[in-house]
């Protein structure tokens, strides 16, 4: 047991993560951000077939994508941090540029416009500073 605590512990701690335009490591400097899928065009984009991804979603709201997430790294090359949309297939991570598309598919990301239920009136009210303003 002992000889196997070793040898673990001589594997590589790092992800094999490369930057799409320069080919040189990416250093992660954020937490992982899973996505899910709410509708069934998006599980066909990733190779379920009609049939299935619409059963699927028959009974369930949202199906999590599993090995898919986004996540922010560091490019020595680009000088700046870039947020990615990582694929993992075995040991092999697919990298590409996050589209905007995607933002809407993660899972624990504060929306940009604040949260889509509340009212614009609310919204209003609360960036102001006293409580005596009056709107109406």
């Amino acid at each position: 047991m002992h000889k196997r605590c070793e040898r673990n512990r001589k594997r590589s701690k790092q992800r094999a993560i490369y930057c799409p335009t320069h080919q040189c490591h990416l250093n992660s400097i954020s937490q992982k951000y899973p996505l899910f899928s709410d509708r069934a065009e998006q599980l066909q984009q990733r190779g379920i077939s009609r049939q299935k991804a619409l059963m699927l979603m028959a009974k369930k709201t949202a199906i999590s994508l599993e090995c898919e997430w986004l996540e922010a790294f560091w490019c020595e090359q680009c000088n700046k941090p870039k947020w990615y949309h990582l694929k993992k297939q075995g040991c092999i991570y697919h990298v590409s540029v996050a589209l905007p598309e995607l933002w809407r598919q993660a899972v624990g990301v504060m929306h940009l416009e604040g949260n889509p239920s509340v009212s614009e009136f609310t919204r209003r009210h609360a960036r102001k500073a006293g409580y005596n303003s009056k709107d109406f």
